[in-house]
């Protein structure tokens, strides 16, 4: 007989009983987090033994709650969030149960540190066109390719790789999901500066590096469909994160309005309040789409998440700019730095507004999360795709 999922009363209880015999003040990090997986308490809604109970996906902040307010630390979710929030839904997923019980700990713990070999450059919107090829070699596999834009490739023990095993397919059909392991030979990483002078992202070039068999996610040829569940993650992910009111780049502009009145002026008072409502339906349409999965996995719908999500950001920044006047141009430092994180409001707002620009573009660019949206969403007619069954071998390039 299946065991019931425990409801929100029993997930108190064994916070509270887990929380008695782990204090927070007396328990090492490391230890603490571990303990936390092995108690079912990281994602409640993954099966026992992988960091769960089973419980509705809902209930994990019945969890959070009890344990942010007893003091307890978390896993720097930032830091990790490719491996939170792309890496380990997918194992889950398509994982053996081997490769889970491999990777979802450390992972989730923050132990090793993910990032996604997924983009190209030839082959960004159309992902779908990568030419990184992975050719069979006894019990693994040979990968040759440049990726790009790969955040957190500095920092990553771990990536999540799709590659070209049969070029004589179309395009979607002759590619494989692949774990690569970041510090094997023939991992070369570089980063690439960016307009705030950072270098979160990076280009990696992979040369004979081999991979084995033992870790592919899915079946050899299905890596199109294993990399659809990583990026409906991804969106949901970039666009979905829970706030509160008032709370993301809303609200250091909110902060500035109230508080500096001889900034104000009514055109842009007009705009603060245009955009402060538009937040808050961003907000709450986030909400809801986080009790739909609880249902299930994330679906095109987190891709109209994520385009609001790049499109307040940037008026939003753009807003707060004009407001400060020149004061709003100023920005701390321009060297290059190699950041574990996007710190969108622990920063000035000459950083936000340059840092902006590029939510149109990473996780699917706007103009690709539009066709998602207006296809598999509204039901529109799809574009006209002329490469759709021809062999990639065979496209131009």
């Amino acid at each position: 007989m299946t065991p019931t999922a425990p409801d929100a009363a029993e997930l108190r209880r064994r916070t509270q009983e887990f929380l008695a015999a782990h204090p927070p003040a007396t328990t090492g990090r490391a230890d603490f987090l571990g303990a936390r997986f092995d108690a079912g308490l990281a994602w409640v809604h993954y099966p026992e033994g992988l960091g769960g109970l089973g419980a509705p996906r809902s209930l994990q902040a019945v969890v959070d709650d009890e344990l942010q307010a007893a003091g307890a630390p978390d896993n720097d979710p930032r830091r990790i969030g490719i491996g939170l929030g792309m890496a380990a839904p997918t194992i889950l997923q398509f994982g053996t149960d081997e490769q889970k019980r491999r990777f979802l700990k450390p992972l989730w713990v923050g132990e090793e540190v993910w990032c996604q070999l997924f983009s190209e450059p030839g082959a960004g919107s159309d992902l779908a066109a990568l030419g990184t090829r992975a050719v069979r070699d006894g019990d693994g596999w040979v990968v040759n390719g440049q990726k790009v834009w790969t955040s957190s490739a500095h920092l990553a023990r771990w990536a999540i790789l799709i590659a070209r095993t049969d070029p004589d397919l179309p395009k979607h059909r002759g590619i494989t999901y692949f774990v690569c392991d970041m510090t094997d030979p023939g991992v070369e990483v570089r980063p690439l500066r960016q307009i705030t002078g950072e270098a979160e992202f990076n280009e990696v070039f992979l040369t004979d590096v081999r991979v084995p068999d033992a870790h592919r996610l899915g079946e050899v040829g299905d890596g199109w469909r294993v990399a659809q569940t990583t990026l409906m993650n991804e969106r949901v992910a970039i666009g979905g994160l829970r706030l509160p009111r008032e709370g993301g780049m809303i609200e250091p502009v909110a902060r500035a309005w109230r508080e500096r009145p001889e900034l104000r002026t009514h055109d842009l008072h007009q705009r603060l309040l245009t955009l402060w409502v538009e937040a808050e339906v961003a907000r709450l349409t986030g909400e809801r789409l986080r009790q739909q999965l609880v249902a299930g996995q994330p679906g095109p719908e987190g891709s109209g998440m994520k385009l609001t999500f790049a499109r307040l950001n940037q008026e939003i920044s753009g807003l707060e700019v004009e407001l400060l006047g020149e004061e709003g141009l100023l920005y701390d430092d321009w060297t290059l730095r190699r950041p574990e994180h996007v710190d969108f409001t622990g920063r000035e707002a000459g950083y936000r507004y340059l840092r902006a620009k590029g939510n149109s573009i990473e996780g699917g660019t706007s103009e690709v999360l539009l066709n998602i949206v207006a296809e598999r969403v509204l039901g529109l007619p799809p574009e006209p795709r002329t490469d759709k069954d021809v062999a990639w071998k065979d496209l131009s390039r």
